[in-house]
């Protein structure tokens, strides 16, 4: 897959022991990468990083990247070919009552990993991963453009979108041909919607709470029923991040810059459908609408899509997963980690990442083969 442009190479991804980070670590490996992670313990108990023992297939580094000291000999000591930015403060609601720390670490911490890149000539890719929310929300019914502006209601997304200011003047400045930089870096920025799959349990995240409630045998509680997401599984733009850095790695004028890599427009659900269709897939459970007895209300948007023409378009990259299977994998992944004593979910995340490639193959994804 990705043209075996991660085989035997140096990958470096801070915010490994992340929901998103480990999946992509795992995924890495089955590549034959080396794979090396800069990050902070886990953000919640359980988490993937520990459920699928990382710890001891990966080189493991616990580090904050508000330490640019230390990501700077991080850099020098691995002398990584591949870069991808994960680590971040992603939970909105946190943002609120931690908005210095949210805006230190999504847009400092971006800093340093972006000056710690330029300062290692073994980089030859980057990928820095924000969010759909790094867009001005204007509540519009149609996706947003890799083009259009930059913004944010809340800390987290205000947050999102200086990040991406610092990253654009980064890749024009530094890693591009002309640039004070005097080098080429293929470098991205790379834009998603809400992911779900196995293994999360960040707090207020839908999926997660349904899991948590479902596993303790309690009734959910959801805030904002009516409110549409575009949903995806977390392999979705992972494999659009994977083959971006392949391509990068090739041609890195050519495909530097902002890409999006959103879900299907069938998978733009109200929060009330998803939580109804992970019920029919558990088996049992109810849920309860706590909007106006959940305490004092932040600001959330209600409608928040991603345009991907461009994706499709130059990297033929399009969503692969129906919602229904998006899911079957989620589901089936909790239910085998409670079930399973030994908890050491690696080989069943490989499963799941082999069965979604080999649904990428069956729609001719050129990625896949």
């Amino acid at each position: 897959m990705f043209k075996n442009a991660y085989k035997g190479k140096k990958v470096l991804i801070t915010g490994h022991t992340g929901f998103k980070g480990s999946w992509l670590s795992i995924w890495l490996r089955e590549l034959g990468a080396e794979v090396v992670g800069y990050s902070l313990a886990p953000p919640s108990e359980p988490n993937n990083f520990n459920a699928c023992k990382l710890k001891d297939k990966i080189t493991h580094i616990d580090g904050d990247i508000l330490d640019l000291d230390n990501l700077i000999e991080i850099f020098a000591k691995y002398k990584p070919a591949f870069v991808f930015h994960l680590a971040a403060q992603a939970i909105v609601r946190t943002s609120y009552r931690e908005p210095k720390l949210t805006f230190d670490t999504n847009i400092g911490g971006t800093v340093n990993v972006l000056e710690a890149a330029r300062r290692t000539p073994s980089v030859n890719v980057l990928i820095n991963v924000t969010s759909d929310k790094c867009y001005e929300n204007r509540e519009w019914m149609w996706g947003y453009r890799e083009n259009d502006p930059m913004g944010g209601h809340d800390p987290y997304s205000a947050s999102k979108g200086g990040a991406e200011l610092v990253f654009s003047a980064y890749q024009r400045s530094f890693f591009r041909r002309g640039s004070s930089g005097n080098r080429i870096v293929g470098a991205a920025s790379v834009r998603a919607g809400n992911v779900l799959g196995g293994g999360d349990w960040g707090v207020d995240r839908l999926t997660t709470d349904c899991i948590r409630a479902l596993s303790a045998n309690q009734k959910i509680e959801i805030r904002n029923p009516k409110a549409i997401r575009p949903w995806q599984h977390v392999l979705e733009p992972l494999s659009g991040y994977l083959w971006l850095g392949s391509m990068l790695n090739e041609s890195p004028e050519s495909f530097s810059g902002a890409w999006n890599f959103g879900s299907s427009e069938q998978s733009h659900l109200t929060v009330g459908q998803i939580v109804e269709k992970i019920l029919e897939l558990w088996g049992s459970g109810a849920w309860m609408d706590t909007t106006l007895t959940g305490g004092a209300s932040i600001h959330e948007a209600r409608n928040l899509k991603l345009c991907c023409d461009k994706a499709l378009a130059e990297l033929n990259w399009h969503s692969t997963l129906g919602l229904e299977e998006c899911l079957s994998y989620l589901v089936a992944w909790y239910k085998l980690f409670y079930q399973n004593e030994q908890k050491d979910m690696y080989d069943i995340c490989a499963e799941q990442i082999d069965r979604y490639a080999e649904r990428a193959k069956q729609q001719n994804l050129v990625w896949s083969f």
